[in-house]
């Protein structure tokens, strides 16, 4: 009687269990937002602006749509943990699975996924970040000393198209934010370890203009991406040659001439976006600066209330003659090269959408938090608006030309979307040295 009462309840709790997740599948609340046609870049950053896309961000579209992404990117993890983005010479490949894991893709990743507030220990992703850090580490720790680069695999989209020594830059930059958050379960001295050699790269690959070596088709985004994973690794601790940074900065800003508003798109494959938002990233933390210290000495009466803040101003409240000029130029440079960074036709970049303009637009939007500006929040509302517009319904984002990987362009998009979560570790990143 026992054997049959177990053999008729088999089949009635598969059953239960079955009904139970149609009807879990079936609550779960699902976009309703219709996706553009086309790709994830399609005019985002090109052909319509982002003016008024705000209306498209919400509570709700934003929540569902970092879901999907996650949960995209959590079906596209490689067995060895890593993600990859393809090769150049195979862009048409857009199946996750069918590419071999690279550092810069696996970086973007686990940064997206730990600005969604996953851990190595909690949330549903957990596992996802646990074993791209793992990855991470294990790939750093094998290379060679005498080797230029972190990454063994070559000719991948990212490195052809933003520099060959792209995977340490967003590498360090990974590793800096998991080492900000300190998490539970990580072997820190490990990581410190990995992000050193990380530094060591991008610092060797310094040359004396401050441009990285081996720069591809838009190299100007490999030196940006370089001068930003320096001032991350040195808010967590590293020890970074001052020189080389300053020497990173200059050559940002000196893309950028703010007398006139001219760039120079030599190293950015003729497109001014790629440029501008470099420049106004490695100005943000001076510009920061000489605004905050001109504010102050108002508030106690050194200076007059509607005194500009300019070298002259920044004289008269103690900056040495050299200092003045460089904290008076950083903020000029700063304040009109974020102006042209949001402009329609600067937007335009490529003509239509690659991964460039993504991290071009995520460089920008950084860049704002890092300078503490409120002008932040417009830009993010009508990005973030015209991102969540074009989202595939599987839950990715792809590109139209050159990194048009689901991968990279997804976690690209993620980190956008989510850039409000790491308000605290970019705003600590532009604070005084």
């Amino acid at each position: 009687m026992k054997t049959k009462l177990k053999f008729l309840l088999g089949p009635v709790l598969a059953l239960v269990g079955i009904v139970f997740y149609i009807a879990l599948t079936a609550s779960k609340p699902k976009r309703t937002l219709q996706p553009e046609k086309g790709c994830v870049f399609m005019t985002v950053m090109g052909e319509q602006s982002s003016e008024g896309f705000n209306r498209y961000k919400s509570d709700q579209n934003l929540q569902l749509a970092v879901r999907d992404g996650l949960q995209w990117l959590s079906t596209a993890q490689l067995p060895n943990g890593g993600y990859g983005a393809g090769s150049h010479s195979a862009q048409h490949i857009r199946d996750p699975h069918a590419v071999n894991a690279d550092p810069a893709t696996t970086a973007m990743v686990g940064m997206a996924l730990l600005r969604s507030s996953t851990t190595l220990k909690t949330g549903i992703h957990a596992e996802n970040l646990k074993n791209a850090l793992e990855y991470m580490l294990k790939t750093i720790e094998g290379v060679d000393d005498d080797s230029p680069y972190i990454a063994q695999i070559r000719n991948t989209q990212i490195q052809t198209k933003l520099g060959e020594n792209i995977d340490a830059v967003l590498a360090a930059q990974f590793l800096s934010n998991i080492l900000d958050r300190n998490l539970s379960g990580m072997d820190k001295k490990r990581i410190a370890r990995c992000l050193d050699i990380c530094i060591a790269h991008i610092q060797n690959g310094t040359d004396e203009n401050g441009k990285q070596k081996g720069a591809g088709w838009a190299g100007v985004l490999q030196s940006g991406m370089a001068n930003s994973a320096l001032e991350s690794a040195q808010t967590v601790g590293a020890s970074i040659d001052k020189e080389v940074l300053e020497r990173s900065r200059k050559y940002q800003k000196d893309n950028y001439n703010e007398e006139d508003g001219s760039v120079k798109t030599d190293d950015g494959a003729g497109i001014m976006l790629y440029s501008v938002s470099g420049s106004v990233r490695a100005s943000a933390k001076e510009a920061r600066k000489a605004k905050a210290d001109v504010n102050k000495a108002k508030a106690e009466g050194k200076i007059a209330a509607d005194a500009e803040v300019n070298a002259e101003t920044l004289e008269e409240i103690g900056y040495v003659s050299g200092e003045a000029q460089k904290y008076g130029a950083a903020y000029k440079v700063y304040e009109s090269a974020k102006k042209t960074a949001q402009k329609d036709e600067v937007l335009d970049g490529f003509g239509n959408n690659g991964g460039e303009e993504f991290l071009s637009y995520l460089q920008t939007g950084e860049s704002l938090l890092v300078g503490n500006d409120d002008d932040w929040k417009k830009w993010y509302d009508d990005m973030s608006g015209r991102i969540l517009k074009i989202q595939n319904e599987d839950g990715s984002w792809n590109g139209h030309h050159c990194i048009t990987s689901p991968v990279f362009c997804t976690a690209t998009s993620l980190l956008l979307l989510t850039v409000e979560e790491d308000i605290a570790f970019l705003q600590k990143i532009g604070a005084e040295d």
